[in-house]
């Protein structure tokens, strides 16, 4: 039985046959238009210039012309195993996280501000959503976010 099917695997089979049958055909043809160097494309008008950009009441301030950003934490914030907790008052929750010239700064309700080094930007740009809204200014902003 073995033998039949290698003696078998030796002949091509109808549809092996038939492709060399195919590939001998069409070996000396070329597809039209290659080989032939692409036409040269017609000069045409320059397009008219037109103002793509959205209105100045849609735009969004660009990272460089803010001078910082803030998001709430409601939750308790561990960081390296350790609860953050307010150095003034002891306050361990509800935090308001500022990112201003690559630093960090915690800010609990009470108005205590604390440089933190355990976050870096990175972990602030991780953590934060899309801004909701920009303001003219800082208290504006603490107004907007409940402090």
């Amino acid at each position: 039985m073995f033998r039949r099917i290698r003696r078998r695997a030796k002949e091509p089979s109808e549809a092996q046959r038939q492709f060399a049958e195919l590939h001998g055909r069409l070996r000396d043809h070329v597809p039209p238009g290659i080989g032939v160097p692409a036409p040269e494309p017609e000069p045409s008008e320059p397009a008219a210039v037109v103002d793509d950009f959205l209105p100045p009441e849609l735009r969004v301030p660009s990272h460089n012309q803010v001078d910082g950003k803030m998001m709430p934490w409601k939750q308790p914030l561990v960081l390296d195993g350790e609860m953050a907790a307010c150095t003034e008052c002891g306050a361990y929750r509800d935090w308001l996280i500022l990112s201003t010239r690559g630093q960090i700064w915690l800010r609990c309700q009470a108005g205590h501000q604390q440089l933190e080094s355990r976050i870096d930007t990175a972990w602030y740009n991780r953590h934060s959503g899309p801004a909701d809204a920009t303001f003219a200014t800082f208290e504006d902003c603490l107004r907007h976010l409940g402090h």
